[in-house]
């Protein structure tokens, strides 16, 4: 049980596939129009349960609760070593002096 004043995430359905504007591409207009809410849960609630949220701007938003205390973690791959190489030639070129390549 995920208790009331959480910080959790939710997902809502805003418009269901067949209710969506006519001229958008078929495969967008195939799946329905989701929103994801983070907030403090309003009352107790179970991951994957209705819940409702208020979010720090006071709006009150109901849907299905998918995370608690979630957090962004961003992974942008490993070390390229011609990025590194890039961006020290950009230096230079900006600094007035030569790419070393």
């Amino acid at each position: 049980m995920i208790k009331k004043d959480a910080w959790v995430s939710i997902c809502a359905t805003i418009l269901e596939a067949g209710s969506r504007a006519d001229g958008i591409p078929s495969d967008t207009a195939s799946m329905p129009l989701v929103m994801w809410v983070s907030g403090h849960l309003v009352e107790d609630c179970e991951i994957g349960g209705e819940a409702t949220v208020r979010t720090v701007t006071g709006r009150i938003e109901h849907g299905i609760l998918e995370q608690v205390e979630q957090y962004t973690n961003v992974d942008y791959g490993g070390y390229v070593p011609e990025l590194h190489r890039i961006s020290a030639d950009a230096r230079a070129i900006l600094a007035g002096g030569a790419a070393h390549g």
